[in-house]
């Protein structure tokens, strides 16, 4: 498993492919802006997606932005930018292992 320290240091933004920007808006209405706020909110869970890793390394970050939504993001990096490829509501399955690593506040 990547750690996501060691892989995001260095990193310097994120870069968006307006195809993906639109199709994760019209299946999952997830924004650029709400997919990039998982990468901010503590413990930044990370796996990396080896299933679809053929060309390059991608990775499934699941977690929540600032409106509490619960995402998962998945992504690669190029250039020293994480790329977004899609952002898509968690799936139950994931929230309830996400929350057992990383409890609500009270």
């Amino acid at each position: 498993m990547t750690r996501f320290d060691d892989l995001t240091s260095g990193l310097t933004g994120f870069d968006w492919d307006d195809g993906n920007a639109l199709k994760n808006w019209a299946r999952h209405q997830a924004t650029q802006a709400e997919s990039e706020e998982v990468f901010f909110h503590s413990p930044v869970l990370l796996a990396e997606d080896e299933r679809h890793s053929r060309r390059e390394r991608r990775y499934s970050a699941p977690g929540r932005t600032n409106a509490d939504r619960h995402l998962t993001v998945i992504f690669t990096v190029r250039d020293g930018l994480v790329r977004v490829i899609s952002a898509r509501p968690m799936s139950r399955k994931k929230r309830s292992a996400s929350a057992k690593v990383s409890p609500e506040a009270p």
